[in-house]
C-alpha cells in the first residue's frame, strides 16, 4: 500500500527539505571561489615512457610549491588547467579560444624527465598567472622580455620548495633521494643566468638595462642574455610572497606588454590597485631599472 503523508508528516517533511536547502545555499555561498591552485587540471598528449598519471602527480606537487600561500586576485584567470606533451617544437602557452576558459600548458619532455617537466610547467604557469593564457594574449614587445624574464625566475623559486616537499613527502614511493636532482637542477640554472649568458657583468640592473635595451625592446622570448633581470626578479620574488602576488596584476589592460617599460610599470603599479595587490614588485622594478 502506497504511504500517504498526513498533515503533521507533511510539515516535517517539508521543513526538513527547507532546512537542507538552506544548508546547500550557505555551502555555496561560504565555499572558497575556485583558483589558480584548486582549478581542475587534466594532462594529455604523447607521453612516451612516461605514465600519464605520474606527470600529472609531478605538475600538481609543482603547482602547489609555485603558489602555495600567494594570494590569487586575478579576475582574468582560467577555470581549468590542460597539460599537453608534445614531441616537437617548445614548451608554451597554447593560445586559443576553444576550451574558452581552459589555460593550456605544453611541455615537452623526455620519459620520466620530472625536473625538466617541473621546470617547464612551472614557466608555462607563470603565464597563466600574468594573465597571459588565451586567444588575446600574443606576446608583443618592447616588454614581453619582462614578463619573460619574471616569469623564469617563477619558475626557478617553485623549484627550492617542490624539493623540499618531495624529500618528505615524494609523490612516487621511496623516491626522497631525486629532492638532491632538483637542487642541482635549480642550482644550474640560477649559475646560467649569474653568467648573464656572457653578457659583461654590470653592477646594478640600472647598467645593464641602459647597456641592452634595444636588444631588449626588439626581443620575444627567452633567452640567456635576460640573465641580470631573471637574478633580480628570483631575489624579489624568494624575499616577499606579496610580490609573486603582484604577477597576478599584470597585462590586465587592452596593450599588455606593447608599452615601453616606463608605461608598463605604471599600468601594472594601477592594476595592483585595482585587484587589491601589493605593487611591491613594480615598485621594486622601476627602481632598480632606474626608470622614471
Amino acid at each position: 500500500m502506497a504511504w500517504r503523508p498526513n498533515r503533521r508528516s507533511f510539515i516535517k517533511v517539508a521543513a526538513a527539505l527547507g532546512a537542507s536547502r538552506v544548508c546547500a545555499s550557505f555551502a555555496q555561498a561560504v565555499a572558497p571561489p575556485a583558483s589558480l591552485l584548486s582549478a581542475p587540471l587534466e594532462v594529455v598528449g604523447d607521453w612516451g615512457g612516461s605514465l600519464p598519471d605520474s606527470a600529472k602527480r609531478v605538475v600538481l606537487r609543482m603547482r602547489e610549491a609555485c603558489l602555495a600561500g600567494v594570494p590569487l586576485l586575478s579576475d582574468r584567470q582560467p577555470d581549468r588547467l590542460r597539460v599537453e606533451n608534445r614531441s616537437k617544437g617548445p614548451p608554451a602557452i597554447w593560445l586559443h579560444s576553444d576550451p574558452a576558459t581552459t589555460g593550456w600548458v605544453i611541455v615537452d619532455i623526455d620519459p620520466r624527465d620530472w625536473c625538466k617537466l617541473a621546470y617547464q610547467f612551472g614557466h608555462e604557469l607563470g603565464h597563466v598567472l600574468a594573465n597571459s593564457w588565451n586567444a588575446a594574449a600574443w606576446p608583443r614587445p618592447p616588454c614581453q622580455w619582462l614578463e619573460e624574464a619574471m616569469v623564469e625566475a617563477f619558475s626557478i623559486r617553485g623549484l627550492a620548495p617542490l624539493a623540499d616537499a618531495w624529500e618528505r613527502n615524494p609523490p612516487f614511493p621511496g623516491d626522497s633521494a631525486f629532492a638532491g636532482a632538483i637542487r642541482q637542477y635549480r642550482a644550474d640554472l640560477v649559475a646560467q643566468y649569474q653568467k648573464a649568458g656572457g653578457q659583461p657583468r654590470f653592477v646594478d640592473l640600472a647598467a645593464w638595462f641602459a647597456a641592452t635595451r634595444p636588444a631588449l625592446d626588439a626581443a620575444r622570448g627567452l633567452s640567456d642574455f635576460l640573465g641580470p633581470a631573471v637574478i633580480v626578479a628570483l631575489a624579489a620574488l624568494e624575499s616577499d610572497l606579496a610580490c609573486v602576488e603582484d604577477l597576478g596584476a599584470l597585462n590586465r589592460w587592452p596593450e599588455r606588454s606593447a608599452l615601453p617599460v616606463e608605461d608598463y610599470l605604471a599600468r601594472w603599479a594601477t592594476s595592483c590597485a585595482e585587484i587589491g595587490a601589493a605593487g611591491e614588485l613594480p615598485a621594486r622594478l622601476k627602481a632598480a631599472l632606474g626608470v622614471g
